[in-house]
């Protein structure tokens, strides 16, 4: 089928060059040139200079008589064939891969180009030099099929794919782990709202008893103040007399000066005067004591810090040292809460739980979920090292082991004047000040690994992981005297 370009162009060959329109009843004169048979009588129609005078062609000027035109049919054809190829390809629409530039079927693929092409374009001279291929076989190294080293399409859609579901995973670990920390929020919330609202009752209670004290102490001193006032004003009244008796004897003749002078000067010389004193002792240290009151306050004050920093932080866990996975040379103390190094291998049983090249200790349970803390007491007075943190179930027991989150540890090491977190690549921590209390903390949910200062709750380190098996507390030591207990003890000196 003709393009359109084409068909235009052939429209214009059958164009009368009179009306410039298609060809209407084509005709033919004498030079050969042919117009439309109604343009052509109206032409003959115009008078001339000389009614005899010849006719010339509107083209070449070539003279033609009236009568010589000629019908031709052929030509008729021709212009009634291109008509009907204009309305046909008005109303075809246009292929989708035909050529944008020659309206041609693209047939080929250069490929130093990547361009399409139809045979026009393929014998143009830009693309003569390149590789021409058939689009077929240009799209046979890309498209999906049974031969692995052309599936080039294939390979990219398996690393995209096996990107997607990594992201889609760590999206899926992610919100859960969002889902874990707005429950823990909305928990500590509730456990806010309750230890205050128990904290202001107690409050309540003891303002009202430190209030009602003292009013009795404020009652207390006003009436020690009623006597006081009524007995030196007793006093006051018995000195005003004696003053006023002598002072009236002054003012007298000598014969009733001296009568009974010396009775009077005896009763003044040997008077007995009480001072009396405002507050009575008992009620000053009533007054002194009175602060003592608040020291309940101030311990329920204390207690409900303590209480609410451990509900809104962790649950605290009572561990116990797994005498059945600990080295020989760890010596644990009778009730398994503390250890202590030792050159001098135990006699200990061996079997598959128990670790034979690392000095190392499990907890006698583990952790599956939840939130939990413990506190490790360090002692490395002599020396040595103290490695602190969780690990899973499956941790290698046999041989040796690297404490790497990689093999499933998650820890860190206190050694004489410094401290490392064993991540990939053990990590050399700056601290204020070297720990001798660790406080751990695991949540299992979220996937955090904490490590405090107990004592200045100075924040050590944070791993972030993703738990699926149980978890442990580890504990390993290296050196002479190098020890540890679990709980609150200042030490772990006496061991067994």
């Amino acid at each position: 089928m003709a393009s359109a370009p084409s068909v235009t162009s052939l429209a214009d060959e059958v164009n009368c060059p009179i009306c410039q329109g298609t060809l209407r009843e084509p005709v033919t004169i004498d030079c050969g040139h042919n117009f439309c048979r109604g343009c052509l009588t109206r032409y003959c129609e115009i008078p001339g200079p000389e009614p005899e005078e010849s006719l010339s062609c509107p083209l070449c000027k070539e003279p033609f008589r009236p009568g010589s035109f000629r019908p031709n049919w052929q030509l008729a054809n021709v212009v009634e064939n291109i008509e009907r190829l204009q309305l046909v390809s008005t109303q075809v629409p246009e292929v989708e891969d035909a050529c944008p530039e020659h309206r041609e079927k693209v047939y080929f693929f250069c490929e130093e180009d990547e361009a399409q092409l139809c045979v026009v374009c393929r014998e143009a001279g830009q693309h003569r030099a390149h590789t021409v291929r058939f689009l077929e076989d240009a799209a046979g190294p890309y498209r999906v099929g049974e031969d692995p080293c052309r599936e080039q399409i294939q390979n990219c859609l398996m690393c995209l794919r096996k990107e997607r579901t990594e992201i889609q995973e760590i999206q899926s670990r992610e919100n859960k782990r969002i889902q874990v920390l707005l429950t823990q929020v909305a928990t500590k919330r509730q456990q806010v709202i309750s230890q205050f609202t128990h904290l202001s009752q107690f409050l309540e209670g003891q303002q009202s008893v430190l209030l009602a004290q003292l009013e009795r102490l404020d009652g207390d001193i006003l009436k020690q103040q009623e006597e006081f006032d009524s007995l030196a004003t007793g006093e006051i009244c018995r000195f005003s007399t004696l003053i006023e008796e002598l002072e009236e004897k002054n003012k007298q003749p000598a014969r009733r000066l001296l009568t009974d002078i010396r009775s009077t000067l005896i009763r003044c010389e040997t008077r007995k005067c009480r001072k009396p004193e405002a507050i009575s002792p008992e009620l000053g240290q009533r007054i002194r004591d009175f602060p003592q009151q608040a020291i309940p306050l101030q311990q329920e004050v204390k207690t409900f810090l303590e209480k609410l920093c451990f509900e809104l932080d962790y649950e605290p866990a009572h561990i116990a040292l797994d005498p059945q996975t600990s080295h020989p040379k760890l010596l644990l103390s009778e009730d398994h809460q503390r250890a202590r190094f030792s050159y001098k291998w135990q006699n200990s049983p061996d079997s598959p739980q128990r670790f034979d090249r690392a000095t190392c200790v499990l907890a006698h349970r583990g952790f599956t979920g939840g939130r939990h803390t413990w506190v490790v007491n360090i002692d490395l007075v002599h020396g040595g090292s103290c490695t602190v943190g969780v690990a899973r179930e499956d941790v290698p027991r046999k041989g040796e082991l690297r404490l790497r989150p990689e093999e499933g540890i998650w820890a860190v090491r206190l050694a004489w004047g410094f401290v490392s977190a064993l991540g990939s690549f053990p990590t050399r921590l700056a601290l204020e000040q070297q720990p001798r209390k660790v406080q751990v903390s695991l949540d299992y949910e979220v996937g955090w690994v904490t490590f405090v200062n107990a004592v200045t709750q100075e924040h050590i380190y944070t791993f972030t992981a993703s738990f699926t098996r149980e978890i442990f507390p580890l504990f390993g030591l290296w050196g002479r005297g190098s020890s540890f207990s679990l709980g609150c003890q200042e030490s772990a000196v006496s061991l067994l």
